[in-house]
Order: C-alpha cells, then sequence, then structure tokens
C-alpha cells in the first residue's frame, strides 16, 4: 500500500480508512455502539418499541458519551456541550435518550457491572433529563467528580498541550505518518483558497480576542484520518498562522465534509439542505461554544464544515465504571441534553414533553418502559452484530 507521506488520491485511501475503521470498532462493544450510527437507526426502526414523539428541535442525532465533553467558546470559557454534531437534524429529542442510554448501557456491560445497573442507569438518565427540562439541574452541583476532573484539566490546557496532543510536536508543522496523509496538488489550491474566503477569514480572525483585520496564512494541511466517520469524505487537518511578527499565533483547524444524516428527521421541520449548513445550525442551537466557532463553506465541490480546535477542548472517555459513576454520569450527562433539547421548547412545549415522557412509567420503575425496552433490544442487537464484525475483520486479516 501506498505510504501515507507519498501523495495519494482520494480513491486510493479507502482501503486504508476501511481497515483503520474496522479494527477501532473491533476494539470492544462500546467502540462498535460509538461507531454503528446508522445501524442504530435501521435495528431502531425495525424493533417493535413505540417512541414517545417530541417537540421537533434540534437532536444531536448520535448521543453517545464520547460525543459530549468539556468544550471553549470564543473567548476560552469551557462547558460540558455535545462536542459532535455530524448527525444533527430536527427531529424527536426521543432519540438522543435511547442512543445515550444504550451508550451508558454499553459501558456499563463493558465494565462487568452487575444487569441491575443498567436498571438504574436509565433511571437515572431520565431523572437527570426531566431536572433540566424543569430548570432543576445544577450544572456545577449535579457533576461527577471525575467530569470536574475533566474540566479542571481543561481550562489548564494551552496551544502547546493541544499541538502535543494532535500532532506530537509543537513544530509550526502537520507531521506526516499514521495520523496525517499527504495531500493532492487540487487539495492544496483548494485549500488555500479556503481560508481566503471572507467568512472564513471572519471566523478565524474573530475568535480568542484577535483583530478582525488580522491576517491569515495557510502554514501547513494534511489529510486527516481520524475517527470512524471518514470513510470516503474529505477531513482536513489546517494550521494557520493569524496576525504578523510577535503579535502572530498558530492555530489548528479541523475541516470535515458533511454527508447526510441517518437521523430521522420531522417531516415538516424546515433544515437546510446543504448538508454542512446543517450541522452548523444544529451546533449552534444545541451547543453554542461549539456553534459559534464553526463555519459552513464549499470545498472541491462538497459542502464542508470548519471549526477551530481549542485546546480545552475534550471528550469523555470511559475506561472502567463503578456502579456510583456509572449513575452519576447517567444523571449529569442526561440533564446536559436535556438543557440542550430544552432551550429550544417553549414553555407549553417543555410541559407537554414531561407529561409524555411520564406516561406509562411504572409506579415502582423510573425510567419508562419504551426506554428500558429499545436500550435492550438494541444490547443484545449489537452484540451479535459485534461479534459477527469481528469474526469477518479477524477472518480478512487472516486470508
Amino acid at each position: 500500500m501506498t505510504s501515507p507521506n507519498e501523495t495519494t488520491s482520494p480513491n486510493d485511501r479507502a482501503g486504508r480508512l476501511a481497515e483503520v475503521r474496522n479494527l477501532k470498532m473491533a476494539r470492544s462493544a462500546h467502540a462498535y455502539v460509538r461507531g454503528s450510527t446508522a445501524k442504530f437507526y435501521e435495528w431502531l426502526k425495525a424493533g417493535a418499541v413505540a417512541l414517545p414523539e417530541g417537540p421537533p428541535v434540534w437532536i444531536c442525532g448520535d448521543c453517545h458519551v464520547g460525543n459530549l465533553g468539556p468544550l471553549a467558546d470564543r473567548r476560552g470559557k469551557v462547558a460540558v456541550q455535545i462536542r459532535d454534531l455530524d448527525q444533527t437534524v430536527i427531529g424527536n429529542p426521543a432519540h438522543d435518550l435511547v442512543r445515550l442510554g444504550l451508550s451508558l448501557a454499553s459501558a456499563a456491560r463493558g465494565s462487568d457491572l452487575p444487569g441491575v445497573v443498567t436498571a438504574k442507569i436509565l433511571e437515572q438518565l431520565m431523572a437527570g433529563y426531566e431536572a433540566a427540562l424543569e430548570g432543576e439541574f445544577g450544572e456545577k452541583g449535579d457533576r461527577p467528580d471525575s467530569i470536574q476532573a475533566l474540566l479542571d484539566h481543561s481550562t489548564r490546557r494551552r496551544w502547546r498541550h493541544l499541538a502535543a496532543e494532535r500532532l506530537d510536536t509543537v513544530e509550526p508543522k502537520i507531521p506526516l505518518g499514521k495520523k496525517f496523509w499527504a495531500l493532492t496538488g487540487q487539495e492544496r489550491r483548494a485549500l488555500k483558497a479556503l481560508f481566503e474566503d471572507t467568512a472564513v477569514h471572519d471566523l478565524i480572525t474573530h475568535l480568542q480576542g484577535r483583530g478582525g483585520d488580522a491576517s491569515v496564512q495557510l502554514v501547513d494541511a494534511a489529510y486527516w484520518m481520524k475517527g470512524c466517520s471518514s470513510l470516503g469524505r474529505l477531513r482536513f487537518a489546517a494550521m494557520l498562522r493569524v496576525g504578523e511578527g510577535k503579535k502572530a499565533s498558530l492555530c489548528l483547524v479541523d475541516i470535515k465534509e458533511a454527508a447526510t444524516a441517518a437521523a430521522p428527521r420531522s417531516a415538516k421541520a424546515p433544515m437546510p439542505r446543504d448538508n454542512a449548513q446543517r450541522v452548523v445550525a444544529g451546533a449552534r442551537a444545541l451547543s453554542p461554544h461549539l456553534g459559534e466557532r464553526m463555519v459552513a463553506a464549499r470545498l472541491l465541490d462538497r459542502g464542508v464544515a470548519l471549526r477551530e480546535l481549542m485546546p480545552q477542548d475534550l471528550k469523555i472517555e470511559i475506561d472502567q465504571l463503578t456502579q456510583a459513576d456509572a449513575m452519576a454520569m447517567a444523571f449529569y450527562l442526561a440533564g446536559v441534553v436535556g438543557r440542550a433539547h430544552g432551550r429550544q421548547m417553549d414553555e407549553a412545549e417543555q410541559r407537554a414533553w414531561r407529561a409524555e415522557l411520564a406516561r406509562a412509567r411504572p409506579a415502582n420503575f423510573e425510567a419508562p418502559n419504551w426506554l428500558w425496552s429499545s436500550v435492550v433490544s438494541l444490547l443484545a442487537v449489537h452484540e451479535e452484530a459485534y461479534l459477527e464484525h469481528c469474526r469477518r475483520f479477524a477472518l480478512a486479516h487472516a486470508a
């Protein structure tokens, strides 16, 4: 296979990207859940459980634990919000609850927690979500110790930490190798032109107190092999120098092609037809810290969403959970999601949605039947699919 250090066409990258994606998804059942969004909605639709229909609002669409975490706003203030909006649509908020419940339940199973903990996790998930809708979710008071520690770490991070983490170097370059691959001439020219666009220039220069008239120069760029969603899509990292002389600063920009969302959308809700504009609109509704740092653009005749990466941006990583950690995490993260949904609803919509969530809930079990049944059935389906994925991946490597 061609080395990533050599210039390759987008088609040449597909085989390597597929291999990396399969490996990532085979590492654990929880990783498989994160990487199988389209399958999630297929299996959810095929199930016999009827979900409640909430008011049409912007939803994450891929609301797993790894898609939440500390995010900085344009001035550097940090809060835990939804950090990936590729799948965002105006749709049914119940889909985010099921997706988050499945992610937490999968993490609990991976931590070898007793099955009863899954029931308690879903109880806490609903409690946190409803507390946010009722305005009773305390961002600081309800924050688990592990999240507080992550936020404390986030606020201490600076550019050198971001560069060392993302680039493995603090030098003003993007090192080619495992994560970053050489561009074609066409791609490099297109990226140079992209940062001359007025809207893109304005986004970069108005972040972190920079002057709006500062110059923006493309220092280096590369194709970015990142996540499970890059297969067949444009994904680039660009290093920029903003300003001149001693006042100049470096920044790293993530450029990601926006594709059609797998999440079901409300038939009557107006949404941007351009996928990049959809992603940015969803981000601004659900995650203001991220949304104000994003802009939609066109690159090589495709819609892309750009965002400057901040040192404070981190994802929530779950290795092992205790029972107490799992329940505290469920309450808190559901509260974050509930606040993101709730700010889009008026008082009457919030009241009606709370009543719908409470309907048909057993008196002795706080999680509604539709959430419990959906998560349990999806756990079983994902486990079977995960094991089959591992078998096929192992057979492919043995061939």
